[in-house]
C-alpha cells in the first residue's frame, strides 16, 4: 500500500502524480464526488455546500429522538422518503415493554407522516438501504455512523440526529466542500481473503494520521473491476472507521448486474471520473499484496496479518494489555495471555453479522470454508446472522445454512446488536472474533465497572470460518484449500411487500401517534447567555475519546427515546462521577453556588473589569477530551451531556464532523484548545469563565480569552476558538438548541 499525500491525477486507468502543466481546479471537477455533491448543492457556491439529499434513514434507536425534534419545530409530512428500521432494538429483551413501544411510535409516524417501517428482524438498517433505496448518483443520509453505500454509486453521509430533523424540516446539510482522496485498486485479491481484511489493512494504514478525515474516498482503478459487487459493499461499509466523510466507487456491469437481480434495473448508471481528474491525495492498493488481517482489542485500527500474530503472539498481546491499560486503568486486570495454548491462540467466540459480515456472498464463503467439518463441542461458538430476510431466504434455499449449521454454527436473524454490544456477550474474560464494523470496548456487552469484560477482534467472515473449522485457534482462510462455490444470489422482494409498511410518499395526518410511556419530550434548553461560566467535569486525556465512552451503547439503547433516563448513563464507562458533577452544576447545588462566590471574587481581583458580571454569566459544565467523538454518529453522545447542563466541549481536536456537529446542533459551543494536553491552564474541577462568549459567535470572532480559576483562587488567562461555524450553526448555538432555533 502506498500513500500520496499530495496531488494526482488519474487518466486512462493510471495515476501519476500531478505536476505544474496540471489544471488542479479543473481537474477536481472530473471527479465523481464533484458530479453527485454539486448535483445536491442549492448554495450556488460550490465551496459551501448545503446539500438536500434525495432520501433519509433511521433505526430504531435514533428515529425517535429525531421525530420527537422534528416534531417540536413544526413537522407536518416526511418531505422526502425516510425509512425507519428496527434492527438495534429488535430483541424486545430489555427494559419491559419500552422497546416495542419505540417499534409502534415508528409504525404510527410512518402512517402519519408518509415514510416506509421496516419491521424488526427483517433487515439491518444499510442492508434494507443498499437493496431498496441505493441508486447510482444520489444521495442519503442516515442517523448511523456506517452509513455508507458507495460501492453502488451512492454518496451516503452518516450523521447524528439533528442532521436529519433539518432534512425533515426542508433545511439543508451545510459542509465545506472537502478533500477528495483517490483509493486507487490494482490486481486481485487471493482465495481466501474478503472484504474485510482489504478494509482493516487500508484503516491500519490511515486511521491515526487523518489521512482522509473528512475527505470523500473515491475508489478507482483496475482492480475495481477484479471484485464483485457485494466484496466492494463489504469495503465500503468499513471507510467510516478511517473517519473519512463519504465514499464512492465506479461503476461498472457487476454493480448493473446486483441492480438487475434487486429489480432495479433502473437504478443504475455508469459512474466513471473523467480523463485527467485531479485527487487531492491517493492511497494505491495491491489487492494481490493482501492477506487475512485481524483488528485487535480495542480498535479497527490495531490491525496486523493474522500471520503476523500467530508468529508474534506474545508482542502482540503486550501491545494490547498496554492500550488497555490506557483505557481501564486498574478497574478490570486485562490479559489474552491465557487464550494461548500449545502456542496457538484459542478464541471463544466466532460472530458473523451486521452491515459488514452478513451479506450474501460472506456467508456462503463461510459455509463454503466448514461445509463438512465440525466447529467442536468445546466454549467455542459460531452465530450468523444475515443482513437480510430476502438474504436469509436464498441461504436457505441454496444450502448454506444447511452446511453451517451441520458445522456447529447457529443461524439467527437481522439484528445489529453484536457490532454495539447488545447481543452474544461472552463470559468475562472471553475472546471474540466479529466480522462486524467495530471492536471498541463494550462492543462486546461487558460492563467495565462491574469488573466484566471481554474483547472483541475484528476479522472476516472467511477466516473466521476457517477458525471455526479448527476449533477456535485463530487460523486464516488461506490456510484452507477451499473450493469456493460461488454461488448466485436471487432477491425475492415479496418477503418486503408482505411485511414492510410502504407509505409511497403518502401521509396519513389523521393517525394518531402511539407513544409508550418511556418515550419523553426534551427538556427545555436555555440560549446562549453574554457571558459563559463552565466548571469542567471530567478531564479525559486518552489519544481518542468514542462514542461509546461518551454514552454508552449497549444496554443503554432501551432509553434512546428518554432523554432523562439516558442521561443517567453519560460517561459511566470512563468517569462513573460525570453525572453527579454535572447535575450539581445544572442544579445550582450549594456547594456550587459556595464555588462561584469564591470565583468571582478571584475574578473580580484579577480582572476587575469583570466585576460583577461573573454572577450574570451563564452557567454551565464543560468535559476536556483530547480527540472526543471517533465512531458512532449518535447524537445522544452530545445530546446527554446538554441535558444535564452542559454548555461546551473543550478539546484538542475532534475526532469524526459528526459528533462536533452534534455539539452544535444541542447548542453547545465546540472549543478548541490548540496548546495540547499537558500543563492545561484548568482541571477537572476548575471554572473557565468566558467573557463576551455571544459576542464571539455573532461577530465570527476567530478566538476568545478565557480565564481558569483555581480551587486556590489562582487566575490564568488562555484562548479558546470554535473553527469554522456556518451561519445556521451560530444561530443554532445561540438559540440553545436546533429545537429553539427553528421554533423561532
Amino acid at each position: 500500500m502506498k500513500l500520496y499525500d499530495s496531488g494526482v491525477i488519474y487518466e486512462n486507468g493510471a495515476l501519476r502524480i500531478a505536476g505544474a502543466g496540471d489544471d488542479a481546479a479543473a481537474g477536481s471537477k472530473k471527479t465523481i464526488a464533484y458530479s453527485i455533491l454539486q448535483k445536491h448543492n442549492t448554495s450556488g457556491d460550490e465551496a459551501k455546500l448545503k446539500i438536500k439529499f434525495d432520501k433519509i434513514t433511521s433505526h430504531d434507536i435514533t428515529y425517535v429522538g429525531i421525530i420527537q425534534t422534528a416534531r417540536a419545530s413544526g413537522l407536518e409530512k416526511f418531505p422526502i422518503p425516510y425509512v425507519l428500521t428496527n434492527c438495534h432494538n429488535s430483541l424486545c429483551a430489555v427494559g419491559g415493554t419500552i422497546n416495542d413501544d419505540d417499534h409502534m411510535f415508528g409504525l404510527t409516524c410512518a402512517q402519519k407522516y408518509g415514510g416506509v417501517y421496516v419491521p424488526p428482524h427483517q433487515a439491518v438498517i444499510h442492508q434494507y438501504a443498499r437493496e431498496m433505496l441505493a441508486e447510482c448518483g444520489a444521495m442519503i443520509l442516515g442517523s448511523d455512523s456506517h452509513t455508507r453505500y458507495g460501492a453502488l454509486g451512492t454518496m451516503a453521509i452518516g450523521e447524528g440526529g439533528g442532521e436529519l430533523a433539518k432534512q425533515l424540516l426542508g433545511k439543508t446539510y451545510d459542509v465545506n466542500y472537502p478533500g477528495v482522496v483517490a483509493i486507487y485498486l490494482t490486481g486481485e485479491t487471493v482465495p481466501g481473503v474478503g472484504p474485510q481484511d482489504v478494509a482493516l489493512a487500508i484503516i491500519k494504514e490511515v486511521f491515526a494520521s487523518g489521512f482522509v478525515k473528512n475527505k470523500v474516498m473515491e475508489f478507482v482503478g483496475p482492480g475495481v473491476a477484479n471484485l464483485s459487487a457485494d466484496f466492494r459493499i463489504g469495503v465500503d461499509v468499513m471507510t467510516t472507521e478511517t473517519t473519512c466523510l463519504s465514499s464512492i466507487w465506479e461503476t461498472d456491469g457487476k454493480v448493473e448486474e446486483w441492480y438487475a437481480i434487486h429489480g432495479r434495473a433502473g437504478a443504475y448508471k455508469e459512474l466513471k471520473p473523467g480523463a485527467g481528474a485531479y485527487y487531492d491525495a491517493a492511497i494505491e492498493i495491491d489487492l494481490s499484496k493482501i492477506r487475512p488481517m485481524i483488528a485487535m482489542p480495542f480498535h479497527p485500527s490495531c490491525a496486523y496479518t493474522i500471520e503476523e500474530v500467530n508468529k508474534n503472539l506474545n508482542d502482540v498481546l503486550d501491545a494490547a494489555e498496554k492500550r488497555a491499560k490506557v483505557s481501564f486503568g486498574d478497574k478490570v486486570d486485562f490479559t489474552l495471555k491465557n487464550k494461548i495454548i500449545d502456542g496457538k491462540l484459542y478464541v471463544d467466540q466466532g460472530i458473523i453479522a451486521g452491515c459488514a459480515g452478513g451479506g450474501f456472498e460472506n456467508i456462503c464463503a463461510a459455509a463454503d470454508i466448514l461445509k463438512g467439518k465440525d466447529s467442536g463441542n468445546g466454549k467455542f461458538v459460531l452465530s450468523v446472522y444475515p443482513a437480510s430476510m430476502p438474504v436469509y431466504m436464498e441461504l436457505m434455499k441454496n444450502g448454506a445454512f444447511a452446511a453451517l449449521i451441520d458445522a456447529g454454527a447457529v443461524v439467527k436473524t437481522a439484528f445489529c446488536g453484536p457490532c454495539f454490544g447488545a447481543g452474544d456477550t461472552p463470559a468475562n474474560g472471553a475472546f471474540s472474533i466479529r466480522h462486524s464494523t467495530r471492536n471498541f470496548p463494550n462492543r462486546e456487552g461487558s460492563k467495565i465497572q462491574n469488573g466484566q469484560l471481554s474483547s472483541v477482534a475484528l476479522m472476516d467472515a472467511r477466516s473466521i470460518a476457517a477458525t471455526a473449522a479448527n476449533k477456535g485457534f485463530l487460523t486464516a482462510a488461506t490456510e484452507f484449500d477451499t473450493e469456493f462455490s460461488g454461488k448466485k444470489y436471487f432477491f425475492d422482494k415479496a418477503i418486503y411487500e408482505k411485511r414492510v409498511y410502504d407509505s409511497k410518499g403518502v401521509a396519513h395526518p389523521e393517525v394518531e401517534i402511539q407513544f409508550g410511556p418511556n418515550i419523553k419530550d426534551w427538556p427545555a434548553m436555555k440560549p446562549l447567555s453574554d457571558d459563559l461560566m463552565l466548571k469542567i467535569v471530567s478531564e479525559i486525556h486518552d489519544p481518542v475519546t468514542t462514542t461509546d465512552e461518551l454514552i454508552p451503547s449497549g444496554e443503554t439503547s432501551s432509553f434512546r427515546s428518554n432523554p432523562l433516563g439516558l442521561a443517567e448513563f453519560t460517561l459511566s464507562r470512563r468517569d462513573p462521577a460525570y453525572v453527579g458533577r454535572a447535575k450539581a452544576v445544572r442544579d445550582g447545588s450549594d456547594e456550587i453556588r459556595a464555588e462561584l462566590k469564591k470565583v468571582a471574587e478571584a475574578i473580580s481581583n484579577a480582572k476587575p473589569e469583570f466585576a460583577g458580571r461573573v454572577e450574570a454569566a451563564g452557567l454551565g459544565s464543560s468535559i476536556f477530551a483530547v480527540k472526543p467523538g471517533d465512531g458512532s454518529a449518535r447524537e445522544q453522545a452530545a445530546s446527554c451531556q446538554r441535558v444535564l447542563g452542559a454548555s461546551a466541549n473543550i478539546a484538542n481536536e475532534y475526532a469524526t464532523k459528526r459528533y462536533r456537529s452534534n455539539l452544535i446542533n444541542w447548542g453547545m459551543l465546540p472549543f478548541i484548545y490548540k496548546d495540547g494536553d499537558k500543563n492545561l491552564p484548568f482541571a477537572n474541577g476548575d471554572y473557565v469563565f468566558i467573557p463576551e462568549v455571544k459576542k464571539m459567535v455573532t461577530e465570527k470572532l476567530p478566538s476568545i480569552k478565557a480565564y481558569s480559576v483555581k480551587a486556590d483562587g489562582a487566575v490564568k488567562e488562555f484562548e479558546l476558538s470554535v473553527g469554522d461555524l456556518t451561519d445556521d450553526e451560530r444561530k443554532i448555538i445561540l438559540a440553545g438548541c436546533l429545537i429553539n432555533f427553528y421554533r423561532g
